[in-house]
């Protein structure tokens, strides 16, 4: 059974707490908590960091890489004050470009003293996300079925040729899709794809053979440690996640559209879908950014 998953991330507030000042003309800082659940942490070589946007322009409210909050930061008051959006982005750890990465996963524009923010507009929507899967090896074939279909899993419908089903977004500069299936010492890659029609950019454990022109893997070679090929597919979790350009997790990102088992009968297409009772309690759920000016 496949199922929908979202990023499931809960901004329960930014709070403005304490304020400094220079003279008698106002505070001229403010305290800037940022209270979330949901994020998960990134590589050695990466930072999340927060913006608002004044005057069209980003301007940083700090960085951080430990997902354990609530966190606070120093802001401009003024420039708090006149903030119409506040962004969430994936930065370099060492970063020379002050500007905001195209890895942008989180934006929403404030509204009196509060701001609903969500994935939707900066990474996509998958609130209508769904695919499908088959089991099959074509790089061990040569014209005729070997029989150990189990070895393999490509994402789209069987024929001649397979051809793709995603209902997914076009992502922005910045993200791509991965297709992954859970071994025995953890996740293994499929490849990262863009484009749902054609192969995807690397084949690590496929045979000699030419794949159809859809994304898909077989695991037959490059066994990784921990991992017996090749490798039955049957019974394990198969998953579809939006990667950070550049990434260096060796597994899946929090955001995960598509995830599903594969069955026991490897002539048949798997369906991704959703469980409604578990999709409306995980969906996007980043709700609101509260800003107090406490003096």
């Amino acid at each position: 059974m496949i199922k929908k998953t979202f990023l499931a991330i809960l901004a329960l507030g930014i709070f403005a707490t304490s304020c400094s000042s220079d003279d008698d003309n106002g505070p001229t800082t403010s305290i800037l908590t940022l209270n979330l659940t949901g994020l998960e942490p990134l590589g050695t070589n990466f930072v999340y960091e927060g913006w608002i946007i004044v005057d069209g322009a980003p301007v940083s409210t700090g960085t951080f890489t430990s997902v354990t909050f609530p966190q606070s930061f120093t802001v401009n008051t003024a420039q708090l004050n006149s903030a119409t959006t506040f962004v969430l982005s994936i930065e370099p750890l060492v970063d020379s470009d002050p500007l905001p990465a195209a890895t942008k996963i989180l934006a929403g524009d404030f509204s009196g003293n509060s701001a609903s923010v969500n994935s939707n507009g900066v990474v996509g929507d998958f609130s209508n996300a769904s695919g499908m899967f088959f089991l099959r090896t074509p790089t061990d074939e040569t014209g005729t079925n070997n029989g150990n279909d189990e070895n393999g899993v490509w994402f789209g419908i069987p024929g001649m040729p397979p051809t793709a089903n995603f209902v997914l977004p076009t992502l922005p500069e910045g993200w791509i899709y991965e297709g992954w299936v859970v071994g025995d010492s953890g996740p293994l890659s499929t490849g990262t794809f863009t484009n749902f029609s054609t192969v995807d950019d690397v084949a690590p454990f496929s045979g000699v053979n030419p794949g159809p022109p859809i994304p898909g893997e077989d695991f037959f070679m490059n066994a990784p440690a921990g991992e017996i090929f090749p490798l039955d597919v049957r019974g394990r979790t198969v998953v579809i996640s939006v990667e950070p350009v550049p990434d260096d997790l060796p597994g899946p990102f929090v955001i995960k559209p598509l995830v599903g088992t594969a069955g026991m009968d490897h002539s048949s297409s798997y369906t991704f879908f959703c469980d409604e009772s578990w999709f409306f309690a995980r969906r996007y759920s980043i709700q609101i950014i509260e800003l107090h000016i406490i003096c």
